[in-house]
């Protein structure tokens, strides 16, 4: 039997983001090829290539190299073009988006470039299909889409607030931040509920992508049985019995309201909860140790973002002795007013901001084991 076919992928991530996304393909079997700043290129079968997809939490897209060669003029360039086999990649009748980056090279008018891959591959009057063109010292790359709309657009999150986390982001957080999946998962400041959501899609083994649809699906080569063959196996892999908590908590009515249809519409409204809470008022639950993984409003968003973290510190030494904290943070000398000892565990952007995730144990207090979470006479009680 003749081997599948296996094509050059390049996996798209939020800078300081590879080595997880790296970890996530490893996982699936997948070969890598190496990692770089913003993406981790890769081999992959058609069923690798789905199953990255629908599998990766933290990836932003992923495209498929499809031609690469050195064109110091347009000819070239039109040459080259026209030899790739776009009928493989694009859907009929459709004429691609085409977005083009040139450094330090002789065809440096993009709109001229983007112009000769519509020549080359428009099949039709509708749009369809995502073409990328890097070129670098005259060679040229051409990739096409596999993801369709970027990655972090699960499908579910139709509701949000004001400077909402990215998904992916939020993943690479929960990642990032060690958590124990059968341990609880809090946010105190969960805003539209993104980071327990996708904790509770992590805890239940589902994927992340498991309800909307992707660019592949439109290729004339796509494989129905393979897909179902991979979609079936997510299936599989989905955990019975009951899962750990994770529960999100905000101030603002409208935000959890936004979380409670946003969890309905992922499929965890079991497993995530929320309530209106100030974040005075946060409380641990379960019966061992969790996890505080949340992203603090920061910059425009609150003013005297040293006395949210102050606030924020003293709520989790009062109540959450011998859990974990993990901070995403835009000025980490601000949340030093916390008290936690933090260290810096990832370094990204979100929204255009440089973000750094900041991680730390709370210590036990004094006369308190590590699994006593008893509320004490005077604290407040987050409403139901």
């Amino acid at each position: 039997m003749p081997r599948p076919e296996t094509h050059r992928c390049l996996a798209v991530t939020p800078p300081g983001v590879e080595e997880l996304t790296a970890r996530e393909l490893t996982a699936l079997g997948i070969t890598l090829r190496r990692t770089f700043r913003g993406g981790v290129e890769f081999r992959a079968s058609d069923r690798q290539l789905y199953a990255a997809n629908l599998w990766s939490r933290t990836a932003t897209r992923i495209v498929v190299r499809v031609a690469r060669f050195v064109a110091p003029a347009f000819a070239d360039l039109e040459r080259e073009l026209e030899a790739v086999a776009w009928e493989r990649w694009l859907p009929p009748g459709t004429t691609p988006d085409v977005r083009v980056s040139s450094t330090s090279s002789r065809l440096y008018h993009t709109d001229a470039v983007a112009a000769r891959v519509v020549a080359a591959a428009a099949r039709g009057p509708a749009s369809g299909g995502l073409v990328v063109v890097r070129i670098v010292h005259d060679r040229v790359m051409v990739s096409v889409d596999s993801s369709g709309a970027p990655l972090h657009q699960r499908g579910w999150r139709l509701d949000q607030g004001p400077a909402p986390l990215r998904e992916t982001l939020a993943a690479a957080a929960i990642l990032c931040s060690g958590w124990d999946a059968a341990a609880p998962l809090v946010d105190p400041l969960c805003g539209s509920g993104t980071i327990v959501i996708e904790a509770a899609l992590l805890a239940a083994g589902r994927p992340p992508g498991g309800d909307r649809r992707f660019a592949f699906q439109d290729w004339p080569t796509f494989a129905p049985g393979t897909w179902a063959s991979v979609t079936a196996g997510a299936g599989a892999d989905a955990r019975a019995g009951p899962l750990p908590v994770t529960r999100g908590s905000d101030r603002d009515t409208a935000a959890v309201a936004a979380a409670r249809a946003n969890s309905a519409r992922a499929g965890v409204g079991d497993a995530a909860t929320f309530s209106v809470a100030a974040l005075a008022a946060a409380v641990a639950d379960g019966d061992r140790p969790g996890w505080i993984v949340t992203n603090p409003p920061y910059g425009k968003r609150v003013a005297g973002d040293e006395r949210l973290y102050a606030q924020l510190g003293e709520v989790a030494r009062r109540r959450f002795g011998g859990w974990t904290v993990a901070l995403l943070v835009a000025d980490p000398r601000a949340a030093r007013a916390s008290g936690l000892a933090l260290e810096e565990r990832l370094r990204t952007v979100n929204g255009g901001i440089p973000v750094h995730l900041l991680v730390g144990a709370v210590p036990v207090r004094s006369g308190h084991g590590p699994h006593d979470h008893r509320r004490r006479a005077g604290d407040r009680r987050a409403p139901d």
